[in-house]
């Protein structure tokens, strides 16, 4: 039995605003302690009930947060970007379950830190329909024939991922009072949960199947500003078919992920430029 775990840190337990989640900011060395505790925690639980390996991907900003020398030494661990595969890097036809953990919703809804791979974007469609990290990482796995089998984070993911995923068990380590406001659970109360979740994940894991993959996958991306989508555009394939919103249509879920992790890097340099002039003096 082999397992996949694709990690976020906006939805671990404990964690809720800006400080906590961006590099520098005072509670971010304390979420790192919090997001490897949890990671811990799935594969402590993926091991009881007999899986024989655990791969993890870091998949939160910049890709290296995960406390190295904390983390369970039976996982292995991807880390770093960017990566081809971005969230769903690593995962492969070798794995029989995935997990994600520490997710959140997506841009333009409710929930903690809610946001599509980029802050920066207002909101992610495919096939005419908001998608949040996880569905899009789902059809990866199901692009190689990996079911979701548990995904953690906060009430409002959770309700998304019940509806999305066939099967799936959810952890809520808490519940949204708003985009920067929560109500969680203890580390060690979710850590139990997600602990016993990931057993039990592993113990069902034959009864789970894939996501069924659509014939054509139509990407829309509402980027931050024009300059942002007039760069997006650039990119062969994709048109421009509003002010700041991008489309594409890919055939398989790696092209949409490659298609998404340009436009965060162009959504993010044309973000980066105008602070800069805002923040003159």
């Amino acid at each position: 039995m082999r397992v996949y775990i694709s990690i976020d840190m906006e939805g671990v337990g404990g964690i809720a605003t800006m400080d906590q989640i961006v590099r520098g900011g005072h509670g971010y060395p304390r979420s790192q302690r919090l997001m490897t505790a949890e990671a811990n925690a799935a594969i402590e639980g993926a091991f009881e009930a007999g899986a024989d390996s655990v791969l993890i991907n870091d998949s939160h900003g910049t890709m290296d947060n995960l406390l190295h020398d904390e983390l369970d030494p039976r996982a292995r661990l991807i880390f770093g970007s960017p990566k081809l595969d971005c969230m769903a890097e690593g995962i492969s036809a070798e794995h029989d379950v995935a997990m994600f953990l520490g997710y959140h919703a997506a841009a333009g809804s409710p929930g903690v830190l809610a946001h599509t791979y980029s802050s920066h974007f207002y909101e992610v469609r495919l096939n005419g329909r908001q998608v949040s990290e996880a569905e899009v990482n789902a059809l990866q796995a199901a692009a190689v024939g990996v079911p979701v089998g548990l995904l953690t984070g906060d009430d409002v993911i959770c309700g998304v991922a019940e509806k999305a995923f066939p099967g799936v068990r959810t952890v809520a380590v808490k519940i949204a009072h708003g985009h920067t406001a929560a109500d969680s659970l203890s580390p060690a109360e979710a850590r139990r949960l997600i602990r016993e979740a990931a057993a039990e994940t592993v113990r069902g894991a034959g009864e789970l199947a894939p996501l069924q993959l659509p014939e054509t996958l139509e990407l829309e991306i509402d980027m931050p500003s024009t300059p942002a989508a007039e760069m997006g555009a650039q990119i062969p394939g994709v048109r421009r078919i509003a002010d700041k919103t991008l489309a594409a249509t890919f055939a398989t879920p790696r092209e949409v992920l490659g298609c998404v992790t340009l436009c965060y890097h162009f959504a993010a340099e044309a973000m980066i430029s105008r602070m800069a002039l805002f923040s003159r003096r």
